[in-house]
């Protein structure tokens, strides 16, 4: 995913050297922006999946707020 701006992710900008699902090392081809910073995963595999696990914590995050808003009726 390439931030809005259509500004290339760099390897070097990325917060991370190891990816956080498999502890092998990022590579250039798979970069994601998140909360403004450039993360790093071995394969696209894992930076997908790493984008759906956050699509479903911001969903069940989203739930929460509603139902604690009493909105969910």
């Amino acid at each position: 995913m390439a931030p809005a701006n259509d500004t290339p992710l760099r390897i070097e900008d990325a917060v991370n050297d190891l990816c956080p699902w498999s502890g092998k090392p990022i590579v250039p081809e798979a970069l994601t922006l998140y909360n403004g910073a450039t993360v790093g995963f071995c394969d696209a595999e894992c930076r997908d999946k790493f984008a759906r696990a956050v699509a479903a914590f911001e969903d069940a995050l989203r739930a929460r707020r509603v139902a604690n808003a009493g909105l969910h009726q």
